[in-house]
């Protein structure tokens, strides 16, 4: 596969700064004004683009209350809710994408989805979106991952839960129907997911399982993990986004405000940057701080003729002298004429002793 993609003319994966994506999710609370003014706030944070999620409640789910229709899971966010009121709470209406995705394309952003149904594909398809995102929860629904991948887009899959053989069912799936550019992004499925869950070393052995661009799908509270995500070779990071976490919103607990999305873009780029290349020596920044290291120095006035001792030449800085690995090598040696205090010493101020 490729180690970097084109996604509608945006460069993606290895050399390539990070590129960010913010869920939306259904943290706009059911109000178009407020999934605009989230979308309106992403940009202006420098994110590079959003996500929607497209699905109905009866397009996930059954409308059943009772037994494993319902949320049981101690510590979960939704705990006692039913899947089909979730769903329902969290949905976007498909009457709303076609304007948050303009508007998000009038500011500059990419703007696509998690389809989560074959009918949610080709809904999108009408929509022309760049690309596809698979979600941790559909990874192993080979069939979903098939429909995408005909439409020939990248696709963005998140790796949650699944084993390294789900990835490479998935992967394959993709493939097989037309799919050239794959994005794996690292998951952990929990709400919000604890730091010793996140295993940022799968990142680059992702990379090299697969030979894809790959990222991190992030539900912790924070941004650090993301930022340090982007040290392990993560090209894309995708956070959930809020605009005010205790305005409420499904996913507002894991989400980030606008401020500490800003502070992810520009620290997942100061990393970035940081990275660099292999390099030994120095670099442009401390070519001037090189004269500060250390070098033989001539320590006492010195007359013509006197031999060069421990006592008239030392190891000092700055570093305008011949280096210290020659101070042995000028123990003996004579002054050709007379070296006043606070000379570097050079070869052509001695001679060998005879």
């Amino acid at each position: 596969m490729n180690k970097t993609i084109n996604l509608a003319g945006r460069k993606i994966g290895q050399g390539c700064k990070p590129f960010i994506i913010a869920e939306l999710s259904g943290n706009h609370q059911q109000s178009y004004e407020l999934a605009l003014l989230m979308i309106e706030a992403a940009a202006e944070v420098g994110v590079d683009a959003i996500k929607l999620q497209t699905y109905t409640a009866d397009s996930m789910t059954l409308d059943i209350a009772q037994n494993e229709f319902l949320i049981q899971e101690q510590g979960s966010l939704w705990k006692g809710e039913s899947l089909h009121a979730l769903y329902q709470k969290a949905a976007t209406p498909y009457e709303w994408h076609e304007g948050l995705f303009k508007r998000a394309n009038d500011l500059g952003l990419l703007a696509f989805s998690s389809p989560f149904d074959e009918a949610a594909v080709d809904f999108l398809e009408t929509l022309n979106v760049p690309c596809y995102k698979i979600a941790s929860f559909e990874n192993t629904d080979l069939p979903l991952i098939r429909k995408a991948a005909s439409t020939g887009k990248p696709l963005i899959i998140s790796t949650g839960m699944a084993s390294l053989t789900d990835i490479k069912e998935a992967v394959s799936a993709a493939q097989q129907s037309g799919c050239k550019d794959i994005v794996l992004l690292k998951c952990t499925s929990s709400y919000p997911a604890p730091p010793k869950d996140i295993n940022l070393a799968t990142i680059p052995d992702m990379a090299k399982h697969f030979d894809c661009v790959t990222g991190l799908s992030d539900h912790t509270s924070g941004t650090e993990i993301a930022v340090a995500s982007v040290a392990l070779g993560a090209s894309v990071i995708e956070k959930h986004f809020v605009l005010d976490r205790t305005s409420g919103g499904v996913d507002a607990e894991f989400s980030l405000e606008p401020a500490e999305m800003k502070n992810l873009v520009d620290q997942s780029q100061c990393v970035f940057q940081a990275l660099g290349k292999v390099n030994y020596g120095e670099t442009p920044s401390d070519s001037q701080a090189k004269r500060y290291r250390r070098s033989v120095y001539v320590a006492t006035d010195i007359a013509a003729g006197e031999y060069l001792t421990t006592e008239n030449i030392r190891i000092i800085r700055p570093g305008l002298g011949l280096a210290p690995k020659y101070f042995d090598a000028l123990l003996g040696q004579k002054a050709k004429k007379f070296i006043t205090k606070g000379t570097p010493a050079s070869w052509d101020l001695f001679t060998h002793a005879d």
